[in-house]
């Protein structure tokens, strides 16, 4: 069967589209390419995906670990060095969820970002 379409963007809730886009402009190397009242979205980069942030008035932050407000999504960032990845997605804004998980060559961490969206640093895919 023949693919219906093909992914082209992931758009993120949040309380302000010009923090959380700067936030992974810096994480992913990525520059701002759209902007408009209340939506922003970066470039699509080598991988063809663009990331793009909807500010929503009455956002509600996902509560993970809990199903209060389930994170109902999150990324996977692949990196080289978890260590200083982690490092540098803190000092950008991140806030740190757990220690290092699985410490063998499926290390992974997880934080949020500052809308409070779950993501992981990962050093390898499945």
């Amino acid at each position: 069967m023949p693919a219906v379409g093909r992914l082209v963007d992931l758009v993120l809730d949040c309380p302000d589209a010009a923090v959380l886009a700067r936030f992974w402009a810096s994480v992913l190397d990525r520059r701002i390419e759209h902007h408009e009242d209340g939506w922003i979205s970066l470039d699509r980069g080598d991988d063809g995906y663009r990331l793009s942030f909807q500010q929503v008035k009455s956002y509600s932050r996902p509560e993970w670990p809990g199903q209060g407000r389930p994170q109902q999504m999150h990324l996977d960032v692949l990196v080289t060095d978890l260590d200083v990845a982690e490092s540098s997605v803190i000092a950008m804004g991140a806030t740190p969820i757990s220690d290092a998980l699985d410490p063998g060559p499926k290390q992974w961490r997880i934080f949020t970002d500052p809308a409070g969206h779950p993501f992981c640093l990962v050093t390898s895919m499945p």
